[in-house]
């Protein structure tokens, strides 16, 4: 604090979420806690450990991790620098990951984004009601992924939290670049029995995970 005349905080430079029962249950975990690591950023201390979009963080050296709130608060509170062994769930394996914390940039200082648990329970998704387009033919949307051109505001896509302009980059774990590979990997989670289907969804410059129930039909 005298060096530098200010607070440093850790950081590992990931956007996480937490874990909801839907969630938890698309990726075959045994409960609902942990963090969900939606996107790490690029050349982030947790790129450089070996950490994935859709890992699971479940502990800080050896402490369980209740939720998203619990680890920021947990790797903030240690000086840059650290060396942190991190309890990682990947692909249903779970491993131990050490990570050295790098320091929290000042601008994500001064706005710490909160990350918020979204209720998707209870609806079931025989039809999504969205209008999808592959992301290459959509002006601004990127070259990755299939856009959400259009939400039906009486469906269930809109309960589910999705929105127009949504970029879905990946759904159960494999990379999207159509309309038809979307509806392909519902038709096959669905006919293989699974409950739920887990969807990785770019909003903005925000990426999440959005668990999405399966209807019966």
């Amino acid at each position: 604090l005298k060096d530098k005349g200010s607070v440093t905080r850790g950081w590992i430079g990931v956007q996480i979420q937490p874990v909801n029962a839907d969630i938890a249950d698309s990726l075959g975990l045994k409960k609902a806690e942990g963090a969900l690591v939606a996107e790490p950023q690029s050349d982030g201390p947790a790129v450089k450990a070996g950490i994935q979009s859709g890992n699971v963080i479940t502990s800080v050296n050896g402490q369980e991790v209740k939720d998203a709130r619990d680890l920021a608060k947990r790797i903030s509170s240690l000086p840059p620098g650290s060396n942190v062994k991190l309890g990682v769930v990947s692909k249903g394996a779970e491993k131990t990951v050490n990570v050295v914390l790098g320091e929290l940039p000042r601008e994500q200082r001064q706005a710490r984004a909160t990350s918020e648990d979204n209720d998707t329970s209870g609806t079931e998704v025989p039809r999504l009601g969205l209008s999808l387009a592959p992301a290459g033919k959509v002006a601004g949307a990127g070259a990755e992924g299939v856009v959400v051109t259009q939400v039906d505001p009486d469906g269930p896509a809109a309960s589910q939290g999705f929105r127009t302009g949504d970029v879905i980059l990946d759904v159960a774990g494999k990379r999207v670049t159509s309309p038809e590979e979307v509806r392909k990997a519902f038709a096959d989670a669905r006919s293989g029995g699974k409950r739920t289907i887990l969807l990785r969804i770019k909003s903005g410059e925000n990426t999440r995970f959005l668990a999405v129930q399966l209807g019966r039909g």
